[in-house]
């Protein structure tokens, strides 16, 4: 079993091409990894996430937490065979969803006690507690427990939340129980203030975490705000740890944040949009259910190699979704699983090539070119 490290393999200007040696295999970076909530990636087969050229995915310490259980999954040998997913598993520490979910929380400098959003039954959450559970859970990569700072907020309470957070991080790290190939990830607040994000990201160094995530983005500030403060970031960023940007995002924010240095993503858009008839294609998202489509012979991406792309048409898939078929979410659900990860590879090789910006044009002016003209 090899050690958790990362190695950078090329770069152009900040953005970097790496790789990620973890207990349960590599992972090829600026990688995309679908979210995988309540052990499972929403209406798709671990299998068919692995075919899209995914190398690892998330999961939820709240949701598992709550049901079945972080005991039941360990008695069952852990989330990787529970689930039948043999690659890395990063997960979530628990706290936004505690924040955005749960009822009646209360929260202290211990933690947070809340009822669960199910069944309305008491918990707590501590530091101490998500790396216990996260370790029963056999989590590749677990995440330190942090405030999800709210948006919009003031500088003094962005301050104040930030510290909290670092309390609770040099609590997770000292909580953690290191094994071969694991690793542990900090998470920087601090709003869209610099000074509070610059403060946040010093404070994790002597702590010594496996990467930095950057948290508290995607949450309202809007596109132009997030790359901003992705650039306040990035001069303080460790430049030898992965960099992973927490529950972004939209294909184009995903190419933006590479640009700005960041190596791993996670979103729940892809799979949420393909519930909902949402296809994202190079040329921008298209609505499948809309009326244009319904004697369309054509792929929904001819340049996609996806099941969907391959062997149904427009007319058909956009036929499932209306007519609320489960096979729809899953066609669409792959699809967009399959542009994200073809997204990432492109952008892999681009910055090999030295030739990120060039990349970033094209991908940008391909999107405002809105989807192809109706036969």
């Amino acid at each position: 079993m090899s050690d958790f490290s990362f190695e950078i393999l090329a770069s152009d200007g900040a953005a970097r091409r790496g790789r990620l040696h973890t207990a349960h295999g590599t992972v090829e970076t600026p990688a995309f990894m679908p979210v995988g909530t309540a052990a499972t990636v929403k209406a798709m087969m671990p299998e068919s996430v692995r075919a899209t050229g995914a190398e690892i995915i998330l999961g939820n310490t709240y949701h598992l937490m709550i049901r079945p259980t972080a005991e039941r999954i360990h008695h069952l040998g852990g989330l990787h065979k529970f689930m039948h997913w043999d690659g890395p598993i990063l997960t979530d520490s628990g706290g936004y969803q505690v924040m955005s979910l749960a009822d009646l929380r209360k929260m202290t400098e211990e933690g947070v006690t809340f009822r669960s959003h199910i069944d309305g039954s008491k918990h707590r959450l501590t530091p101490e507690d998500s790396m216990h559970i996260q370790h029963l859970l056999g989590s590749t990569i677990t995440m330190a427990l942090d405030e999800c700072t709210p948006y919009p907020i003031d500088k003094l309470g962005a301050d104040t939340s930030m510290q909290l957070s670092m309390r609770w991080a040099k609590r997770s790290r000292d909580a953690w129980v290191d094994r071969p190939g694991y690793g542990i990830y900090g998470i920087a607040q601090g709003s869209t203030f610099a000074d509070l994000r610059e403060e946040s990201i010093r404070a994790l160094e002597p702590m010594d975490f496996h990467g930095i995530a950057v948290g508290g983005l995607a949450v309202g500030e809007g596109q132009e705000l997030m790359f901003k403060t992705l650039d306040d970031c990035e001069p303080h960023l460790p430049q030898h740890k992965p960099r992973y940007l927490m529950g972004v995002g939209k294909p184009l924010d995903l190419v933006g944040a590479v640009r700005r240095g960041i190596d791993q993503f996670d979103c729940v858009l892809p799979t949420r949009s393909g519930r909902t008839g949402q296809a994202f294609t190079w040329r921008g998202p298209i609505n499948m259910r809309n009326a244009r489509h319904q004697d369309d012979p054509r792929p929904i991406d001819e340049d996609c190699s996806c099941p969907a792309c391959r062997n149904y048409s427009r007319a058909y898939i956009r036929h499932l979704h209306r007519a609320d078929e489960m096979l729809g979410a899953m066609l669409l659900s792959w699809h967009n699983i399959q542009h994200y990860q073809d997204l990432m590879a492109r952008m892999r090789s681009a910055i090999e090539a030295g030739a990120f910006a060039d990349f970033e044009a094209g991908v940008v002016a391909g999107y405002a070119r809105g989807d192809i003209d109706p036969l």
